[in-house]
């Protein structure tokens, strides 16, 4: 197998994958095969009407050999609200859950070393056959976990990223902004690439109407000295696990957190002296540089990745991989 550390995140799969298919209103037993092609029907609803959500999640592995899964049972209760918000069959989550953990012991061998993990993509499809269904749900699904050893996101060591601020555009439909769904990210694709080429950066922040909301793949979130500012939760964007677990933490050191609307001039003023992050699944927390508005760049705080990103970024870690005793009980054990 190709060594995850030499490879981009996610491109190398575990030799094993989980499936599971629900007909006639129940799902079927989940069967562990060769990671490989699935046969899906030209006519299946996901193809045509996207009815598909998925998660993505971490396990670790630690010192004393066990490995494991960081809070597995949110990210379960998330796809369920996906499943529902798309109208899919929804998971039964000891199921899924009891599947995840049953795939970590098979392909135990791949989980790599800290700084390295096991990525979990649990993947929900609509498969009933009928390119006439655009508002009828689909009746038939399959759900399958993958798993993919990758090794620490910044293998070349971390770097201040460089964001557009878009105040245009949004990243997708305001009411399905909080489902992981595969449209959402479609959707944010071409601005952020259009960025990139247009002025060299790393992420689009959506802003609609200047409301600061989130980037195509991350939360967002302004520090400084023992304060936290980040969007409040509605509908219109990803209820981040790591946001969560970074606001649980944030606290616990004493900041004060504020969740609430706030907007691009509050944003500009704000890191002129603070520091400014994305949060999520693969980076944890990635401080931002620089930000771009209008063609014109500003610097947040020294440019450089702040001291509040990084002691929240190692707290966090330091809890995932087990140098740091699990207080909040987010850690499930899988072998």
């Amino acid at each position: 197998m190709t060594n995850p550390k030499n490879a981009p995140f996610g491109s190398v799969l575990a030799s094993t994958m989980a499936v599971a298919h629900y007909r006639d209103g129940a799902w079927g037993k989940t069967e562990f095969r060769v990671t490989g092609p699935l046969e899906i029907h030209p006519a299946a609803h996901a193809l045509h009407y996207g009815s598909e959500c998925f998660e993505g999640f971490k396990a670790y592995k630690h010192t004393d050999g066990s490995v494991n899964v960081f809070r597995l049972d949110m990210h379960l209760a998330r796809m369920q609200n996906s499943a529902r918000a798309l109208v899919l069959p929804e998971p039964d989550p000891a199921q899924l859950r009891a599947a995840v953990l049953e795939l970590i012991a098979r392909v135990r061998e791949d989980v790599p070393d800290a700084p390295g993990a096991l990525y979990l993509r649990p993947l929900l499809i609509g498969t009933t056959p009928n390119i006439g269904a655009a508002a009828t749900p689909a009746t038939e699904a399959i759900l399958i976990v993958l798993a993919s050893p990758v090794w620490d996101y910044f293998a070349g060591g971390m770097k201040p990223l460089k964001i557009l601020i878009e105040e245009h555009a949004q990243r997708c439909a305001p009411h399905l902004g909080m489902v992981k769904t595969g449209g959402n990210y479609a959707a944010a694709m071409g601005p952020t690439l259009a960025a990139r080429k247009q002025y060299g950066v790393d992420q689009v922040l959506f802003c609609p109407g200047g409301s600061v909301q989130e980037t195509g793949a991350s939360n967002f979130v302004l520090l400084r000295a023992g304060e936290l500012l980040t969007r409040s939760l509605d509908p219109s964007f990803l209820h981040g696990v790591t946001r969560d677990s970074i606001l649980v933490l944030a606290r616990d050191l004493g900041y004060r957190v504020e969740e609430r609307v706030f907007d691009v001039a509050e944003l500009l003023a704000y890191v002129q002296h603070g520091e400014a992050a994305l949060s999520g699944t693969a980076a944890v927390l990635s401080g931002v540089g620089t930000l771009v508005r209008d063609g014109k760049e500003f610097k947040v705080g020294d440019g450089g990745i702040g001291p509040e990103t990084l002691r929240l970024r190692n707290a966090l870690v330091a809890i995932q991989q087990g140098t740091a005793p699990d207080r909040y009980g987010w850690l499930t054990r899988a072998c």
